[in-house]
């Protein structure tokens, strides 16, 4: 497999966004100030609670089939290549990886059959989508720890989009959970959140190289980044943390991620979290306090890395 030399784009968007001039200049700077040859696009679906069964994707929290297939065009007119990531969130603000439900059916209670049924064709809709516009990759689902022990119906679910999608196939799941992952063999790339502590990398590569060498599969970071805040670098997964803004420790962090990684030739990239739709305006960069490297030191940090793969 290829270096992935990528970013996410597209999480923050609704319906009717990707037809906006802004959307396309974003990913446009994107590509000529941060030197990606892939762009992970990020379509997150809803569902009510996190024991809910039914996943909605066509309200107006989605971008449109038609939107999304122009905006894949468009990045593929960039010369980019395209990982398109289906990804579930909570309408309550549940993180999606508490999404569970009691192993043994019980009358008059949610299931996981129930619930898998209607993931699964979520999935095989955004598969079609994946094969139509041909995505170099599928990302068939993200932090779904709860549900990574339901070892039956991710196979099922994986075999059944093969039906429709020739591409590579990758599963990322969390922080800490390569190793507990027991059906890495179905997928045909091993990923993952790469939101290590800054004095933690070396590490944690260690306990996942023991995993890919075990599968013997490509792996990448289908996520890793830090917020630009005070003590951010030390708990990076924490999006609520509530630091100062603080542009230099997010360079830091990039900087020992990548010195620490570029030891480690098996990692095969990573799609880095996130790029905005709509880019904050570049003199306030160094207020801006969310993962975005827009304008921040650690926007270069990125371009460099990437420009030596």
């Amino acid at each position: 497999m290829e270096y992935i030399k990528g970013f996410s784009y597209g999480y923050d968007s609704k319906r009717g966004d990707f037809l906006k001039p802004e959307a396309r200049e974003s990913l446009r700077t994107l590509k000529e100030r941060t030197n990606i040859s892939h762009v992970v696009i990020a379509v997150p679906a809803l569902q009510d609670t996190a024991q809910s069964v039914e996943i909605d994707y066509n309200g107006e929290h989605m971008v449109t089939d038609d939107e999304l297939t122009g905006m894949i065009e468009y990045a593929r007119g960039l010369g980019l290549k395209v990982i398109l990531k289906p990804m579930v969130n909570v309408r309550d603000g549940t993180w999606r990886a508490f999404i569970n439900f009691i192993d043994n059916d019980v009358p008059c209670e949610p299931k996981w059959g129930d619930w898998f049924k209607s993931y699964t064709g979520y999935q095989l809709h955004y598969a079609q989508i994946a094969e139509k516009t041909g995505c170099e990759m599928l990302i068939v689902g993200c932090e779904m720890v709860m549900s990574e022990r339901r070892e039956k119906e991710w196979r099922g679910l994986i075999s059944a989009v093969r039906e429709v999608y020739s591409g590579l196939i990758t599963y990322n799941t969390d922080k800490y959970q390569e190793d507990r992952v027991k059906w890495w063999d179905a997928v045909d790339v091993i990923s993952s959140s790469g939101y290590y502590p800054i004095n933690d990398w070396e590490a944690q590569l260690k306990r996942i190289e023991k995993v890919v060498k075990q599968y013997n599969k490509p792996f990448f970071f289908a996520e890793a980044g830090c917020p630009s805040r005070t003590g951010s670098s030390m708990n990076p997964n924490n999006w609520k943390h509530d630091g100062e803004a603080n542009v230099e420790e997010q360079e830091r962090f990039f900087k020992e991620m990548f010195s620490k990684v570029k030891e480690a030739e098996w990692v095969r990239g990573f799609a880095l979290w996130e790029w905005h739709t709509f880019l904050y305006d570049e003199k306030a960069a160094a207020s801006d306090r969310s993962y975005g490297v827009f304008g921040k030191p650690a926007e270069k940090v990125v371009a460099d890395f990437y420009s030596r793969i």
